[in-house]
């Protein structure tokens, strides 16, 4: 008997790919197979959808893919649908009401319990409800496959202390919990033990680690032992909160050589008017400090953001503020959102809703202007040379064009000519940038160097074909390429 497949279909933010990574190492730890690249709608035996809860029509898109499966259920005896994540913390019992033909339902504080939950169901043949109120066990303790053979994350706090009145996150995912630093840098050099070459600290609010252990510069202590571990040539970090980021978290990113170039620093809005609606504990003043502070620390930082546009009660002048603000910070990066009502959230509740064509119109005139300021920034970079480790999945054209796709230290998607040297992802190479645009660089001239690397060779282990035995076999022999592993998502967002 063959053993059963799974698909995990994930939304929303890095948590939940976190996560996800998690649940699927769950589930081939208990027997099941992942599902291979192609395969349709409805064919995996277990299928799970691990949901956000922040978009307003979060609820009609869980119901509408559940809608689009009941009937492959119900011609395919034993297979199963499970919910986690955060729409499950939020609508627990209401799921199986509306979709009783769903399994299993889960939260985010008990993600580990899910093949335990399955069984359970097979067996009693009734659907199986199970929503913790505390966290029991943190996501990176748990078994994992991870997407990336050279890259990680690693969770160092899950949950938030905030209360921003547009987000539901900390009513779903708890105050926040903070790891041990001495169980975050095991997890870390286990990894670089298993070829990682990149990691990516994450939390909720990832700069206010240290208030749950009772230390305020643990943050900077943490970033600054990842410096000291060997075979770790990237750190990141996502996504801080302005609030919480202190001189001595700068020092560190400056100080520490593997610590990346790059910062993702939420903004939401520029007014300060809009931001106390928000419940954001900074000004426009305390955010461009924070900026001109890292500037002058790391010069050449790749500086990011999130903004929302049409907060209920934004005026014109309030988004003319937030233009500002983009003006004079240069994002290299922003991700953009048009504000929609977050169930359960004050901000739903509150007066002055925005009508849709005056967001949309502040929208295309803010993502004009960060377009413009993106393409600027990035003509910077013409005639540098960069170091680009090489990604997997990164550039969608690339099998068209004879190109390869990595990031380049401070995040940037560089696109650049293929070497005639082997080059795996996860190995580095270096590349003089010839052209930019908005969201890419090019480096169409020969590759200077190639770094064969210890995370490539995880890449290359990963994906080796199995070798064909010599000589007259009896049977049939299992030869095949392993499933693509898709790309690993970056950036942080509201979304």
């Amino acid at each position: 008997m063959s053993a059963k497949t799974y698909e995990v279909r994930t939304y929303g933010c890095q948590m939940n790919v976190h996560d996800s990574e998690r649940l699927s190492g769950l589930l081939e730890d208990a027997g099941y197979v992942r599902a291979p690249e192609g395969t349709g709608e409805g064919d995996a035996d277990v299928v799970v959808f691990n949901t956000c809860a922040v978009r307003e029509n979060a609820d009609n898109r869980l119901y509408g893919n559940l809608g689009r499966l009941a009937p492959m259920k119900a011609a395919r005896p034993g297979m199963q649908i499970a919910v986690g994540g955060c729409l499950a913390q939020k609508d627990r019992d209401t799921i199986v009401k509306r979709a009783p033909w769903v399994d299993v339902v889960f939260g985010t504080h008990n993600i580990g319990k899910l093949p335990v939950l399955l069984e359970r169901a097979r067996v009693l043949d009734e659907a199986q409800v199970e929503i913790a109120e505390s966290l029991e066990a943190f996501p990176s303790t748990l078994p994992t496959r991870r997407e990336s053979a050279y890259a990680a994350w690693v969770s160092i706090s899950v949950g938030c202390n905030n209360t921003c009145t547009f987000c539901i996150v900390p009513a779903l995912r708890g105050k926040e919990k903070d790891r041990r630093p001495g169980d975050i840098l095991a997890e870390i050099e286990a990894l670089v033990g298993e070829g990682v070459s990149e990691i990516t600290l994450l939390g909720q609010n990832v700069n206010a680690y240290g208030s749950d252990i009772g230390d305020r510069e643990a943050f900077s202590k943490l970033l600054r032992a990842c410096g000291n571990i060997e075979g770790l040539e990237r750190v990141r970090f996502t996504s801080p909160h302005p609030r919480d980021f202190t001189d001595d978290v700068i020092a560190a990113m400056a100080e520490t050589p593997n610590v990346m170039p790059q910062l993702h620093m939420p903004l939401q809005s520029g007014s300060d008017t809009v931001l106390k609606a928000m419940r954001r504990s900074y000004r426009q003043d305390r955010y461009l400090g924070i900026i001109e502070k890292v500037r002058a620390a790391i010069p050449h930082a790749a500086i990011s953001t999130d903004v929302i546009v049409g907060f209920p009660g934004e005026t014109e002048e309030d988004f003319e503020q937030t233009m500002h603000v983009v003006r004079e910070a240069r994002f290299a990066q922003a991700f953009t959102f048009q504000y929609s009502k977050r169930p359960g959230t004050p901000a739903a509740e509150m007066e002055g809703q925005i009508p849709k064509q005056v967001v949309q119109a502040r929208y295309e005139r803010l993502v004009a202007l960060q377009e413009e300021i993106s393409w600027e920034e990035n003509k910077k970079q013409v005639g540098l040379t960069l170091e680009v480790m090489v990604a997997e999945g990164e550039g969608r054209k690339d099998g068209a064009t004879h190109r390869l796709s990595g990031r380049a230290p401070d995040n940037r998607l560089v696109h650049f000519t293929k070497p005639a040297a082997d080059v795996r992802p996860g190995d580095v190479v270096t590349v003089e940038i010839t052209y930019a645009a908005p969201h890419h660089l090019l480096a169409e001239g020969p590759t200077t160097a190639v770094r064969r690397t210890r995370a490539g060779d995880a890449w290359e282990k990963r994906n080796a074909v199995p070798a064909q035995p010599a000589g007259v076999m009896l049977g049939i022999p299992t030869i095949g390429v392993p499933t693509p592993l898709p790309a690993v998502t970056g950036g942080c967002s509201v979304d």
